[in-house]
């Protein structure tokens, strides 16, 4: 069993000294490196761990370690200066954007890491759109300023231009590439240089050298007058020469900081242990607590007004369950952001998602695989629950007798499947168990079961998600399993207007069986789904049939109509038809309304859609050409290129179909130098032969 953990200080800290933060960054930016120092420097870990070893602390899965990538997000917890700092470290590769969405659907505050060789990479525009969308406040740690190429400056343009941020500079780096030895840190003017300790625990600080002073005075005077912009008082004392002390330039910078209206930039080399203690500080001088955001808003499920709940304890409970994790001890562990009130262990709370009562069994403190046992989680805390048996992730965990419901957690479908069987029959009911404890876990993991091949179907965010999901059943749960080739996540749709009409009759002596109804079908915006709605009037069909056209509706557009591929983005209207007095059954009304579908979609110009990636393939530039031409080849549209000492950054919009098994092409092309990023963009119609050769044909059946 995990180890369990003691906190060496009081949990119960006022709100203000407490700070709810997420590490976000590109794949490889260093999130988990800053994070083990971050927990190092404030003294919760002794010793440091490392990626390429394995031994970090909030790395836990074995493939995890094995890989040396995050996979899935973890919670820890540490003190510095008093103040409570509770961290979520979130995966960098795209496959497992889940993670990082429903970290900061929870988190009041980020740090955004940056490579200071690449500036700002693919993912690192997603996560800070997704940061965008809650409202997060932001720091900016530029990392790896000892890496060759590294340039403070290039990443500060690099931000500012491809992510329009209004930043503002707090250091400048003492030496760049091998030369880097720390910081200056321009609130103070003062030399942070780590030239004592190579693990970075003691460190000289001290004025700033004549060497460096013109250039710091010149940084710090343009972070002054970036501060001083965002306050009235400040800018006239600017204006008129006056000196602004460093306390009003805090308090003016975290107030701006928190109103997303700056973000203020750090480096360092946390892998070196360099540059970490400025972010230490100003987590706790920028970020917000709970108390400096807005009260979180939801609506009375009873009544549908909006309302609110302050960060306090003597609000009624108000929590988002957030994260579901199989642990092989204690079963599934619930992981709750506590917005107000207090959660209590054995008691029960209110899902207003489901709108059902669950019991809380225990209550538990993560520190990534470690745990610690409490009796009560206060708001403002992140907490997991042992017990909840129904409340999946984004449900609103709170008083019966006060319920609120928040807004639920909005995830990407997703874009690629395979097929997967056991390999013996012992096997077979372990992995329908492991697959649905898996699908519990990530709402972006998708089971099906086709009934004409009789293949169980698992779909993801990507090939390397399927991987590890393979993997894990293999060795977390034990289950033998044999998997065919991955498969695009094709949808179909309709580009026109088009009416359909469906009628079952069936007789057979005694009692028939009688549904007629007629529909119409309309295109709707790419990611608005499947839209039914009731336009029967006069009584033409009775109510209580018209769930069941819109059942058959529903499960033909399920199956697909020209491909067998799940339909999307389509208004269906139900406005006439007939019934039958004695013959007339729900039965026979699903049945039309499949048959209506069916018709209606056939008329209507329908489309394949298929899955576009936004791709970044980074090559030494006498390849360029080359790899255009392939791209171009496999139906990718080039959108442009940037040139950087000596490679070429080409960004594309392609296929996911024609970029499977890319990884080898690429190495192949540039004698193994490129490599390639690519993300989810939007779903576009195929060509027209592409359609025909995916399109089921008469008979096909």
């Amino acid at each position: 069993m995990a180890d369990a953990i003691k906190l060496s200080k009081n949990r119960d800290v006022s709100m203000d000294h407490v700070r709810n933060i997420g590490i976000i960054a590109h794949i490889d930016g260093g999130k988990t490196t800053t994070t083990e120092r971050l927990l190092f420097y404030t003294g919760k870990i002794h010793k440091i761990g490392s990626v390429d070893a394995g031994t970090t602390t909030t790395d836990t899965m074995v493939q995890e370690r094995e890989r040396g990538i995050t996979i899935q997000s973890a919670c820890v917890t540490t003190f510095w200066h008093d103040y409570r700092i509770n961290i979520i470290d979130t995966p960098g590769h795209v496959d497992f954007t889940a993670e990082v969405e429903r970290s900061l659907r929870v988190l009041d505050g980020a740090i955004m890491i940056f490579d200071g060789n690449a500036g700002v990479q693919a993912q690192s525009e997603t996560v800070w759109r997704q940061a965008d969308k809650y409202g997060v406040p932001r720091l900016a740690f530029v990392n790896k300023m000892d890496k060759v190429g590294a340039s403070f400056q290039g990443t500060l343009d690099s931000i500012t231009q491809k992510l329009h941020a209004p930043i503002v500079a707090m250091v400048l780096p003492l030496g760049e590439e091998h030369a880097h030895v720390g910081v200056i840190d321009l609130m103070e003017m003062k030399m942070i240089v780590y030239d004592k300790d190579p693990e970075g625990m003691e460190f000289t600080v001290k004025d700033v050298t004549p060497d460096y002073l013109d250039a710091a005075k010149a940084a710090r005077a343009k972070m002054v007058e970036k501060i001083a912009g965002e306050d009235e008082h400040l800018m006239e004392k600017y204006l008129s020469d006056e000196e602004i002390s460093i306390p009003e330039l805090k308090k003016a910078l975290r107030k701006a900081t928190i109103d997303r209206k700056l973000f203020p930039v750090f480096c360092g080399a946390a892998w070196r242990n360099k540059g970490i203690h400025p972010i230490l500080d100003a987590i706790v001088d920028y970020l917000p607590s709970p108390t400096d955001l807005p009260p979180i808003e939801g609506f009375d499920i009873n009544t549908q007004e909006k309302i609110t709940r302050k960060p306090i304890k003597s609000e009624p409970l108000s929590a988002m369950l957030f994260k579901v994790q199989s642990d092989a001890h204690v079963g599934t562990l619930s992981y709750v952001r506590v917005y107000s009130g207090t959660i209590r262990s054995g008691s029960d709370v209110y899902n207003a998602t489901k709108q059902k009562t669950e019991r809380i069994g225990r209550l538990l403190l993560m520190h990534a695989d470690k745990r610690e046992g409490i009796e009560e989680g206060f708001a403002g805390e992140i907490i997991a629950c042992i017990g909840l048996k129904e409340s999946t992730t984004g449900d609103t965990l709170c008083d019966k007798s006060a319920p609120i419901s928040l807004s639920p957690i909005q995830f990407s479908e997703p874009v690629i499947s395979l097929s997967i069987e056991p390999e013996t029959a012992d096997d077979q009911e372990k992995m329908g168990a492991a697959l649905n404890r898996l699908a519990i876990e990530d709402p972006t993991f998708k089971v099906s079961y086709n009934h004409e091949t009789g293949q169980t179907i698992i779909a993801g965010m990507g090939e390397l998600y399927l991987d590890i999901i393979v993997d894990r059943l293999r060795r977390e749960f034990n289950v033998g399993v044999k998997t065919g080739a991955p498969q695009v996540a094709y949808r179909e749709t309709i580009s026109e207007n088009a009416e359909g009409e469906g009628k079952y009759i069936h007789q057979s002596g005694g009692h028939g069986q009688y549904g007629h109804c007629k529909v119409k079908v309309e295109p709707k915006n790419r990611g608005e789904g499947i839209e039914f709605v009731n336009g029967i009037k006069g009584g033409v069909i009775p109510a209580n049939f018209v769930p069941a056209i819109e059942k058959g509706v529903r499960e033909a557009l399920a199956k697909g109509i020209i491909a067998g591929y799940p339909c999307t983005d389509i208004k269906v209207t139900v406005y006439d038809g007939s019934y039958h007095d004695v013959d007339s059954s729900e039965a026979a009304f699903k049945l039309a309304g499949s048959y209506a579908i069916k018709d209606a979609f056939q008329k209507a110009r329908p489309l394949v859609l298929e899955p576009i990636m936004k791709m970044e393939v980074a090559t030494p530039s006498e390849f360029q050409g080359t790899v255009i031409g392939d791209l171009a080849a496999r139906r990718g549209q080039v959108s442009g290129t940037t040139d950087s000492m000596g490679f070429t950054t080409i960004i594309a919009l392609i296929p996911l179909e024609m970029v499977r098994g890319y990884a080898t092409v690429i190495r192949s092309l540039t004698q193994g130098r490129g490599s390639f990023y690519m993300e989810p963009a939007q779903y576009d119609p195929v060509p027209r032969d592409v359609q025909e050769k995916l399109t089921i044909k008469p008979g096909k059946e």
